[in-house]
């Protein structure tokens, strides 16, 4: 696998009339604890004229992060993240890529009974798309199955969802009674789909788990920050703590005054995980306190599945009376904050 092979993909597509969005909804945002893979694919009827739209588009997120891609123009199964394309070899790939041709044909073909079954013509632009995966509970250091989603959906609306506890088909309306009837009649379809969403699913989430945790690991430090600026109050100022350039999106950071963990109830404040430009992310959580206030203030950004833990101690020094600025230096030199995003009262 050559190392150029995930930069054949520039961007993400823009799924402009598509609601990839909506079918990531149903694995919410995930706690350290929980994972998920998903697969999602998207075809439309006729090619789309429209940048970044393809007639053909299947792309693979741990996490609700991309980590493979395969589009009907680039007609190869590419890695998204570099722990993939280090991790997975070039079989992998090859069949990946076969598998995504293959179901391509698959879509098109479905698409056509579809539209001759809702006696659809040509005119107009029709999308399937189908998301399968699955999501799982984390006890000790093993993972544990928590449920899997098979379902699709046609313009836009619910179509066919598989009901794992109870091992059959689902319809959404008239549309879809016909393929409930032909799937729920194949007990072999019914046996793998159950089989894949609790077992195999699982199996491929926790070796993607595995790599990724490596990949953070080795990964460097983030950078932290804590400064001061000016409060509207002239007996206080802003104390604030900046994480950034960790790899990580479910971290947590957390305030402390002589040890005790500050809460929104004292009045901290948080941005929240944000992208940075280079693929990472930033955090920052702010708090007002007295100038006065001799307690020893810390810092620290956490990831507890891959062991991530830095810390700093504020260094006490108040913003300057005249700019409203603190300089801070930590390991490159001073950073002014302003650049930072810390503007003067």
């Amino acid at each position: 696998m050559k190392n150029t092979m995930k930069n054949k993909v520039d961007t993400c597509p823009v799924f402009l009339f598509v609601s990839v969005l909506g079918l990531l909804s149903m694995f919410p945002v995930l706690s350290a604890e929980r994972h998920s893979l998903t697969y999602i694919y998207t075809a439309f009827s006729k090619p789309v004229q429209s940048p970044g739209l393809h007639e053909f588009t299947a792309m693979g997120m741990v996490d609700q992060k991309m980590i493979d891609y395969f589009d009907s123009d680039l007609n190869l199964k590419v890695p998204k993240e570099p722990w993939m394309e280090q991790n997975m070899g070039k079989d992998y790939w090859k069949m990946g890529t076969e598998s995504r041709q293959s179901k391509q044909k698959w879509f098109n073909v479905n698409i056509d009974i579809l539209m001759k079954r809702l006696r659809q013509n040509d005119t107009d632009t029709h999308v399937l798309q189908w998301l399968h995966g699955c999501e799982t509970s984390r006890s000790t250091a093993s993972m544990k199955f928590y449920r899997g989603v098979d379902t699709y959906s046609y313009d836009g609306n619910d179509f066919l969802h598989f009901d794992d506890g109870h091992g059959v088909w689902v319809s959404s309306g008239a549309a879809a009674d016909d393929t409930k009837r032909k799937w729920d009649g194949v007990q072999t379809l019914k046996d793998y789909t159950k089989g894949y969403l609790e077992n195999e699913c699982l199996k491929w989430l926790e070796k993607f788990v595995t790599y990724r945790q490596k990949q953070l690991q080795a990964a460097p430090s983030p950078s932290m920050f804590m400064f001061a600026k000016k409060s509207h109050t002239e007996t206080s100022v802003i104390l604030t703590c900046l994480a950034t350039g960790f790899l990580q999106r479910q971290v947590e950071l957390e305030m402390r005054r002589d040890g005790r963990l500050l809460t929104a109830q004292d009045g901290v404040r948080t941005s929240n995980v944000r992208p940075n430009d280079a693929d990472s992310y930033q955090i920052r959580n702010s708090v007002e306190i007295l100038k006065t206030d001799k307690s020893l203030f810390t810092c620290e950004v956490l990831h507890r599945e891959s062991s991530l833990s830095v810390a700093t101690t504020w260094d006490r020094k108040l913003p300057n009376a005249a700019s409203g600025l603190t300089y801070v230096g930590v390991g490159v030199g001073l950073v002014v904050l302003v650049v930072l995003g810390v503007q003067p009262l």
